[in-house]
Protein backbone atom coordinates (compact mmCIF):
# COMPACT_ATOMS: atom_id res chain seq x y z
CA UNK A 1 0.00 0.00 0.00
CA UNK A 2 2.41 2.66 0.89
CA UNK A 3 4.90 1.59 -1.78
CA UNK A 4 1.83 2.15 -4.32
CA UNK A 5 1.18 5.50 -2.97
CA UNK A 6 4.53 6.87 -2.88
CA UNK A 7 5.01 5.59 -6.92
CA UNK A 8 1.61 7.34 -7.21
CA UNK A 9 2.53 10.56 -5.88
CA UNK A 10 5.99 10.46 -7.69
CA UNK A 11 4.21 9.87 -11.08
CA UNK A 12 1.43 12.42 -10.52
CA UNK A 13 4.41 15.05 -9.02
CA UNK A 14 6.59 14.44 -11.99
CA UNK A 15 3.91 14.29 -14.41
CA UNK A 16 2.84 17.77 -13.17
CA UNK A 17 6.32 19.37 -13.76
CA UNK A 18 6.64 17.44 -17.45
CA UNK A 19 3.14 19.43 -18.13
CA UNK A 20 4.46 22.72 -16.22
CA UNK A 21 7.10 23.00 -18.82
CA UNK A 22 5.58 22.10 -21.67
CA UNK A 23 2.39 24.24 -21.10
CA UNK A 24 4.32 27.17 -18.91
CA UNK A 25 3.75 28.68 -15.32
CA UNK A 26 0.13 30.26 -17.02
CA UNK A 27 -1.07 27.45 -16.43
CA UNK A 28 -1.21 28.02 -12.83
CA UNK A 29 -2.17 32.08 -13.04
CA UNK A 30 -4.13 34.19 -11.77
CA UNK A 31 -5.04 36.05 -14.98
CA UNK A 32 -9.10 35.07 -15.29
CA UNK A 33 -11.66 33.15 -13.71
CA UNK A 34 -10.86 30.73 -15.93
CA UNK A 35 -7.51 30.68 -14.93
CA UNK A 36 -8.20 30.20 -11.14
CA UNK A 37 -10.90 27.66 -12.11
CA UNK A 38 -7.84 25.47 -14.07
CA UNK A 39 -5.68 26.14 -11.13
CA UNK A 40 -8.28 24.99 -8.30
CA UNK A 41 -9.34 21.70 -10.27
CA UNK A 42 -5.87 20.54 -11.16
CA UNK A 43 -5.31 21.13 -7.18
CA UNK A 44 -8.45 19.05 -6.31
CA UNK A 45 -7.34 16.59 -9.10
CA UNK A 46 -3.42 16.25 -7.96
CA UNK A 47 -5.17 15.69 -4.10
CA UNK A 48 -7.55 13.16 -5.18
CA UNK A 49 -5.25 10.97 -7.28
CA UNK A 50 -2.85 10.86 -4.35
CA UNK A 51 -4.83 10.36 -1.41
CA UNK A 52 -7.52 8.18 -2.53
CA UNK A 53 -6.73 6.90 -5.97
CA UNK A 54 -10.39 7.82 -7.13
CA UNK A 55 -10.04 8.45 -9.72
CA UNK A 56 -6.60 6.18 -10.56
CA UNK A 57 -3.75 7.41 -11.19
CA UNK A 58 -3.68 6.93 -14.78
CA UNK A 59 -6.88 8.47 -14.76
CA UNK A 60 -5.82 11.23 -12.86
CA UNK A 61 -2.85 11.65 -15.07
CA UNK A 62 -4.77 11.89 -18.18
CA UNK A 63 -7.40 14.58 -16.24
CA UNK A 64 -4.34 16.24 -15.58
CA UNK A 65 -3.14 16.43 -18.91
CA UNK A 66 -7.12 17.37 -20.62
CA UNK A 67 -6.54 20.06 -17.96
CA UNK A 68 -3.49 21.40 -19.05
CA UNK A 69 -3.95 21.24 -23.05
CA UNK A 70 -7.61 22.77 -22.13
CA UNK A 71 -5.88 25.32 -20.54
CA UNK A 72 -3.34 26.74 -23.23
CA UNK A 73 -6.03 26.09 -25.61
CA UNK A 74 -8.33 28.98 -24.41
CA UNK A 75 -4.80 30.94 -23.94
CA UNK A 76 -4.10 30.48 -27.33
CA UNK A 77 -7.29 31.38 -28.26
CA UNK A 78 -7.24 34.69 -25.92
CA UNK A 79 -4.27 35.88 -27.31
CA UNK A 80 -5.33 35.14 -30.94
CA UNK A 81 -8.67 36.39 -30.69
CA UNK A 82 -9.52 39.99 -29.27
CA UNK A 83 -13.53 38.91 -29.42
CA UNK A 84 -12.24 35.85 -26.75
CA UNK A 85 -10.34 37.80 -24.86
CA UNK A 86 -13.11 39.83 -24.27
CA UNK A 87 -15.35 37.15 -23.74
CA UNK A 88 -13.40 35.53 -21.54
CA UNK A 89 -11.47 38.14 -19.35
CA UNK A 90 -12.73 40.82 -16.89
CA UNK A 91 -12.28 44.41 -17.63
CA UNK A 92 -10.39 45.82 -14.65
CA UNK A 93 -12.72 48.65 -13.41
CA UNK A 94 -11.68 52.32 -11.92
CA UNK A 95 -12.50 52.65 -8.33
CA UNK A 96 -10.55 55.83 -7.99
CA UNK A 97 -9.48 58.41 -9.83
CA UNK A 98 -7.32 61.96 -8.77
CA UNK A 99 -8.24 61.04 -4.77
CA UNK A 100 -11.44 61.05 -5.53
CA UNK A 101 -13.62 56.92 -5.03
CA UNK A 102 -15.66 56.52 -7.66
CA UNK A 103 -18.73 55.27 -5.68
CA UNK A 104 -20.63 53.65 -7.98
CA UNK A 105 -17.76 51.39 -9.30
CA UNK A 106 -17.09 50.54 -5.43
CA UNK A 107 -21.18 49.38 -5.79
CA UNK A 108 -21.06 47.83 -9.20
CA UNK A 109 -17.77 45.96 -8.21
CA UNK A 110 -18.89 44.79 -4.48
CA UNK A 111 -15.73 46.41 -3.33
CA UNK A 112 -16.28 47.71 0.46
CA UNK A 113 -14.74 50.88 1.81
CA UNK A 114 -12.67 48.63 4.37
CA UNK A 115 -10.82 46.81 1.59
CA UNK A 116 -10.35 49.70 -0.58
CA UNK A 117 -8.78 51.63 2.85
CA UNK A 118 -6.52 48.29 3.25
CA UNK A 119 -5.20 48.39 -0.10
CA UNK A 120 -4.45 52.07 0.03
CA UNK A 121 -2.53 51.13 3.33
CA UNK A 122 -0.48 48.15 2.21
CA UNK A 123 0.12 51.08 -0.98
CA UNK A 124 1.89 53.04 1.83
CA UNK A 125 -0.66 56.17 0.81
CA UNK A 126 -0.91 58.46 3.52
CA UNK A 127 -2.95 61.31 1.65
CA UNK A 128 -5.81 60.84 -0.91
CA UNK A 129 -4.50 63.53 -2.72
CA UNK A 130 -1.41 61.05 -3.14
CA UNK A 131 -3.68 58.57 -5.07
CA UNK A 132 -3.68 58.38 -8.96
CA UNK A 133 -5.55 55.92 -9.79
CA UNK A 134 -6.32 52.79 -7.71
CA UNK A 135 -7.80 49.82 -10.45
CA UNK A 136 -9.96 46.67 -9.59
CA UNK A 137 -7.99 44.27 -11.87
CA UNK A 138 -8.89 41.28 -14.33
CA UNK A 139 -7.48 38.69 -11.47
CA UNK A 140 -9.27 40.55 -8.63
CA UNK A 141 -6.46 41.97 -7.29
CA UNK A 142 -6.53 45.83 -6.16
CA UNK A 143 -3.82 48.07 -7.58
CA UNK A 144 -3.06 51.04 -6.46
CA UNK A 145 -1.38 54.04 -8.52
CA UNK A 146 -0.13 57.11 -6.42
CA UNK A 147 2.63 59.47 -6.20
CA UNK A 148 3.52 62.72 -4.17
CA UNK A 149 4.39 64.61 -7.01
CA UNK A 150 1.15 65.93 -7.96
CA UNK A 151 2.67 66.65 -11.96
CA UNK A 152 2.85 63.33 -12.67
CA UNK A 153 0.19 61.86 -14.98
CA UNK A 154 -0.90 58.23 -15.70
CA UNK A 155 0.75 57.53 -19.14
CA UNK A 156 -2.73 56.50 -21.51
CA UNK A 157 -0.85 52.94 -22.34
CA UNK A 158 -1.15 51.95 -18.73
CA UNK A 159 -5.14 52.86 -18.56
CA UNK A 160 -5.91 52.15 -21.96
CA UNK A 161 -8.37 48.71 -20.66
CA UNK A 162 -9.30 50.21 -17.43
CA UNK A 163 -13.07 51.00 -17.32
CA UNK A 164 -13.72 54.32 -15.96
CA UNK A 165 -17.48 54.23 -15.84
CA UNK A 166 -19.58 50.99 -14.72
Amino acid sequence: MIPEVFLGTLFIFLLVVVLTRIFGLKSFSKMTGFDFVITVAIGNIIGMSINSSKPAILLGAFILLALFALNYAVTLLRFKSKKAEDLIDNDPLLLMENGQILEENMKASKVTQAELQSKLREANVIRLSQVKAVILETTGEISVLHSNDQSITIEDYIMGDVIRQK
